[in-house]
């Protein structure tokens, strides 16, 4: 699998490749379970975290996991990335989505794969909610499905990391 060409060329994977998954919260997720729990449910940030640590360990892959509220943290967090063996990023830019140039560009310029997460369904609420920075860079974007949306996004990078193998196996019976 590969990231679109927008943004430069992206590294592919397969599941021998795949072991590190970083998973990016933006600002104000580390409200989460306390703030608009009518929009964003009532789980913490933690629980959310230890139900993907799980998916992650049965797996038999690396996670890591960030959150921040600022903007410099995020974009250091995504450089490192690269040189940490990062192959696939789940980020959720949350109000960074409509804002942040310097976030796409960093996302841009480390070629590692990502899938953009959002908590609410951003085309339900208000106008400005709307645009991303990032879809267009993205793999995929996931939004409206509450926290299950991180789950979602880590179990399609394995899926797809998968088929690769689940083909060559199944093209040998045939």
């Amino acid at each position: 699998m590969k990231t679109p060409s927008k943004g430069g060329k992206a590294r592919s994977f397969s599941a021998r490749s795949l072991r590190k998954v970083l998973v990016l919260h933006g600002p104000n997720l580390n409200l989460l379970g306390t703030r608009e729990p009518q929009i964003y449910g009532g789980e913490t940030l933690a629980h959310i975290g230890r139900r993907l640590a799980a998916q992650a360990v049965s797996a038999g892959i690396k996670l890591d996991s960030f959150q921040s509220n600022s903007e410099s943290q995020l974009i250091e967090r995504i450089q490192k990335a690269r040189q940490s063996g990062v192959d696939f990023i789940v980020i959720n830019p949350a109000a960074f989505t409509h804002t942040s140039v310097a976030l796409r560009d960093a996302l841009a310029a480390v070629h590692i794969p990502f899938i953009e997460v959002h908590l609410s369904n951003v085309h339900a609420r208000e106008p400005f909610r709307r645009f991303s920075y990032f879809s267009d860079l993205a793999v995929g974007t996931i939004c409206g499905l509450g926290s299950r949306g991180y789950e979602y996004a880590l179990a399609l990078i394995l899926v797809t990391a998968l088929l690769p193998l689940i083909w060559f196996k199944w093209k040998d019976w045939i």
